[in-house]
């Protein structure tokens, strides 16, 4: 993937009108663009890519998409569609509405990159610089720049999904191949969870919460194996 920086263009006319449309009074989204404009712009992360190769995908959009799915709580494939589907997102990310967005592994690409180079505190301390031109941070005053938090979030939440998505997978199979061993051993509450896809649900929000999630699933593997 190689990066050739581009202009941040406004937000495309027909999106700014069918979101005026739905969003009359606007909403947190539409707001920080425009009161934020971009937030970061490709140049923020021009030395994580190559020069030559396939274009990637625009960096300032997935800081963004990053950003907001930690707010959010979305795995990858939850916010790839919100990229794709969501009015306010494509507001945000100054898309058309009819862009198709891009696949759910270009985040945790992304996410990797900035790993890899120890780029992960740019995501929060452009904001912040950004926060401080507007004059909303005051000189000397104490702020977390630990942007890791919110980067470790996002791969545990996947790797929960993954866990997810492998129970799923296995419990579909043995209903084929083994239907009267699942009838005696299976769990009612396993129909609810495990039946719609893990990117049709969302995860607990707290960290108990989700450790409980986990040990069940866990719970769950240990008695079909």
């Amino acid at each position: 993937m190689s990066l050739k920086p581009q202009v941040i263009a406004p937000v495309p006319a027909e999106t700014a009108r069918i979101a005026r449309a739905a969003y009359p009074k606007g909403n947190v989204y539409m707001q920080m663009r425009e009161i934020l404009g971009s937030i970061y712009t490709d140049e923020d992360f021009a030395d994580l890519f190559p020069k030559d190769g396939q274009p990637a995908e625009a960096p300032w959009r997935l800081a963004l998409v990053t950003v907001l799915q930690f707010v959010e709580n979305l795995s990858d494939q939850q916010a790839a569609d919100a990229v794709r589907g969501r009015l306010d997102w494509k507001y945000l990310l100054g898309l058309e509405l009819t862009d198709a967005g891009f696949d759910a592994s270009v985040l945790s690409e992304f996410r990797a990159r900035l790993i890899k180079q120890h780029a992960e505190e740019r995501l929060l301390e452009n904001m912040l610089a950004l926060f401080q031109q507007k004059g909303w941070l005051k000189a000397r005053g104490r702020q977390r720049t630990d942007s890791t938090h919110v980067l470790a979030k996002i791969r545990a939440l996947n790797r929960l999904l993954c866990v997810w998505e492998t129970m799923r997978a296995a419990l579909n199979s043995l209903a084929v191949a083994a239907p009267d061993w699942l009838r005696a051993h299976s769990h009612r509450e396993w129909v609810e969870r495990y039946g719609p896809r893990s990117e049709d649900s969302h995860l607990p929000v707290g960290e108990a919460e989700r450790l409980t999630f986990a040990r069940s699933d866990r719970a769950a593997g240990e008695s079909i194996t």
